[in-house]
């Protein structure tokens, strides 16, 4: 990371970390996501789903990928030193199959990251200081071209997203009653595709509006999509004006910055 790459994290709303972990490290972590799934990875006629969730994972490859000292160190850039909580496992794991049927997911949306209090619901709500989640982040345990199954992005949709949320308040809201309101205010954005090699993150503004798409390539795409947990709020009004990258950024969506 440098000062480029962080202008252009506030700009579009993420960055690409090539070789952000060693490629033997997303082959350890390939390997176990494979038992996870019960499927074959020699025989295609046994992917049956066009999307496998796997939850957890925190053996040592894992927690290797996720504290390699690239990451932390642009973790302090992005976030703050002291501002963000290290990682031992990899939340969730989107992997996508080859396969003739649509899958369910694939609209375009902002994370959530909190359920409300008091409130029974099972939609994660989000707010304008971003609650309990620093970044979202892409770890790449496969090779991704164009055609595997690559997340979609509206490149600086993070900036379009902050006078939606600003109504809501510290509440916030869910992601799926926003959702119309996200993709309505982001369609002007032109599109990237989280493309690359086993090892490489995208880490992104967690306003960053994204989309899965169904994989009509000829391999499986394995990749982890976990928050980076904030050690403290974000603050839109500090008094000595020292602001993270994502919080300018959002400062910026509400035209608090130039």
């Amino acid at each position: 990371m440098d000062d480029r790459m962080v202008q252009r994290f506030i700009e579009d709303g993420f960055v690409k970390i090539e070789g952000a972990f060693p490629p033997r490290v997303a082959e350890d972590c390939a390997r176990l996501l494979w038992k996870e799934t019960g499927y074959d990875p020699d025989d295609p006629g046994t992917w049956k789903d066009p999307v496998v969730w796997v939850g957890g994972m925190a053996q040592g490859p894992f927690a290797a990928a996720a504290n390699s000292g690239v990451l932390h160190e642009a973790f302090d850039l992005l976030v703050g030193e002291g501002r963000w909580v290290p990682r031992y496992s990899l939340g969730s794991f989107p992997l996508r199959f080859p396969h003739g049927e649509e899958p369910d997911d694939a609209g375009w949306h902002i994370e959530g990251s909190y359920l409300p209090e008091g409130v029974e619901t099972r939609w994660y709500h989000t707010n304008l200081r971003s609650r309990d989640r620093a970044l979202l982040m892409l770890f790449l345990f496969s090779e991704v071209t164009e055609q595997d199954a690559p997340t979609r992005i509206r490149v600086g949709s993070h900036l379009d997203i902050p006078p939606v949320l600003a109504p809501y308040g510290e509440e916030g809201v869910s992601m799926l009653e926003i959702a119309p309101q996200v993709v309505g205010a982001s369609a002007h954005r032109p599109l990237a595709h989280a493309t690359g090699s086993p090892g490489d993150v995208y880490l992104c503004h967690p306003f960053l509006v994204h989309a899965a798409q169904p994989n009509h390539g000829i391999r499986p795409r394995f990749m982890a999509q976990p928050p980076l947990v904030p050690a403290l709020p974000y603050e839109l009004q500090r008094p000595d004006g020292d602001y993270s990258p994502v919080e300018s950024a959002i400062r910026r969506g509400l035209s608090l910055e130039g």
